[in-house]
């Protein structure tokens, strides 16, 4: 997985790329062929704004999330990521068991 940290009016501190990094495994716990992360933060006047581009084979997901605070807009973000690639997974799943029952009804 490659992971990209972009900061728009922020300094990227380290603290703040570890935590992003341990918050990014989990979706890579639960599905193994992510192939780029693009995470962008920003900071606005009081709005702390997280925006994250997976690309996985097949198909980009995007997500972003707004907060007063970085690490809560952090942690929103990682479970909407978690969701939607989850909810990708088990629809390419679906997919080749109902590709598998086809050919089996063809035979």
């Amino acid at each position: 997985m490659n992971l990209q940290l972009t900061g728009h009016h922020l300094e990227i501190t380290p603290a703040i790329r570890s935590y992003v990094t341990s918050k990014l495994e989990r979706i890579t716990r639960h599905f193994d062929h992510v192939i780029d992360v693009n995470v962008i933060l920003s900071v606005d006047k009081l709005q702390q704004r997280v925006e994250a581009n997976i690309h996985v084979r097949g198909r980009d997901i995007f997500c972003e999330s707004v907060d007063e605070d970085m690490y809560a807009a952090i942690d929103r973000l990682v479970d909407k990521l978690d969701r939607q690639v989850l909810k990708h997974k088990e629809k390419t799943v679906e997919q080749r068991q109902n590709g598998a029952a086809r050919l089996r009804a063809a035979d």
